[in-house]
């Protein structure tokens, strides 16, 4: 039940990304706060993960999914009605609510790792992110289609993708509220017993230094990862209109972008299995350096370069959120799993926010080359932080009654 939401999520997820960005520069009339959707729905997205992770905690997955893939729907509609009328406020404020929907995304891995054995949680959280890849491919390359049914129902075209994000959020949420049972981390909690919160690694709540390293090892690389990620993708499809490129040639970069972040989720998670998760998490910084590279020197004219740059720019940011999640999921106490993964989405929403805001800003000031190797340079600080947070002393093993 979790691939088949994370399916239809992943449409509704790959709409804003795809012509937020041209959707708010057509109304403003300018590139200089091109950004800012991705910004509010990104800040959108942290309220939610709090929200979300709540929910969760006290009611269950299944009710704190639901209820986020509902509110992401109500903020599609939001934006549409915003686009026909021409109301900027209620643009940014229908933004702010569909980013409840990418957090529910994104917290729908933690649920795949609720029942797996540590061994295996790598693939476990893989399995759930690979199955946003066929809706978020599908969805950019279904801008032209769905801004031709836009039109003939008198609503901008720009704004055409999100009546598709509307019907795949609705439906996914519709598909947890009455498919999801049982409920992942009601029964890991019951299965656990009254052990849940002895069952970790190592014991946050008992103060222990080696899980608080853990803990902000595996969210800041999350946190890196999706800074950069979102900075350098929420500006390329303007760099590719600047340069002559249509909507069609943008949505074609995103959906290979979008590929790159979740398809290759399964052997991500095979690495960080076989691995560990501290040198997939220093493989993401190298992967986000040469995606920053390629993309600053690819030709404007080149869609297939920087196609390739945008994936290489997915890949580093999965390789980044699949560690960082297994870290996570290894330090937490079931008791207070949902919680604590709510308050680290948060800040992956922030760092992601503050991309968006950002990039818009860089462009305009130094260009797009100048974003793209800022961001891959960045990327690097995930090597050292790996390299402290992994010394002797400071790493502790996966316990076998983990989870």
């Amino acid at each position: 039940m979790l691939v088949t939401a994370q399916i239809l999520s992943g449409a509704g997820l790959a709409a804003g990304i795809t012509v937020g960005a041209l959707l708010a520069q057509d109304m403003l009339g300018g590139a200089g706060l091109a950004g800012l959707p991705s910004t509010l729905f990104t800040i959108g997205s942290a309220a939610a993960a709090i929200i979300v992770g709540r929910v969760s905690d006290r009611l269950g997955r299944r009710a704190g999914l639901a209820s986020g893939y509902a509110a992401g729907a109500a903020g599609g509609v939001g934006v549409v009605i915003a686009a026909t009328i021409g109301n900027v406020p209620l643009l940014f404020l229908s933004f702010f609510v569909y980013g409840a929907g990418t957090a529910t995304n994104l917290q729908a891995r933690y649920a795949g790792a609720d029942l797996a054995s540590p061994r295996h949680r790598g693939r476990a959280v893989s399995t759930v992110l690979v199955a946003t890849t066929v809706g978020a491919v599908a969805g950019p390359n279904l801008v032209t289609v769905t801004g031709d049914l836009a039109h003939t129902m008198g609503v901008p075209r720009l704004a055409g993708p999100f009546l598709l994000a509307i019907l795949a959020y609705s439906a996914a949420a519709v598909v947890l509220w009455i498919m999801l049972r049982p409920d992942p981390l009601t029964t890991a909690r019951a299965l656990a017993g009254g052990a849940a919160t002895e069952t970790t690694p190592v014991a946050e709540a008992a103060g222990d230094t080696g899980s608080r390293t853990q803990l902000m090892l595996g969210a800041g690389v999350m946190v890196l990862t999706q800074l950069i990620m979102v900075a350098i993708m929420t500006m390329t499809p303007i760099h590719m209109q600047h340069h002559g490129h249509g909507v069609g040639a943008a949505g074609l970069v995103i959906a290979v972008h979008v590929a790159g972040m979740y398809l290759p989720s399964p052997l991500s998670g095979l690495l960080v299995d076989r691995f560990g998760r501290p040198a997939v998490a220093a493989a993401s910084g190298v992967t986000l350096l040469a995606a920053g590279l390629l993309a600053a020197l690819a030709p404007p004219h080149s869609v297939w370069l920087l196609a390739l740059a945008l994936a290489l720019l997915g890949l580093g940011w999965n390789f980044g959120l699949v560690s960082g999640t297994a870290i996570i999921t290894d330090t937490v106490p079931l008791a207070t799993r949902a919680k604590t993964q709510g308050a680290v989405d948060v800040a992956i929403a922030l760092a992601g926010a503050g991309g968006g805001m950002a990039s818009g800003l860089v462009v305009a000031a130094s260009g797009y080359p100048a974003l793209a190797i800022m961001g891959g340079v960045l990327a690097l600080a995930v090597i050292p932080a790996v390299a402290f947070t992994t010394r002797p002393g400071t790493a502790p093993a996966v316990s076998r009654r983990s989870g």
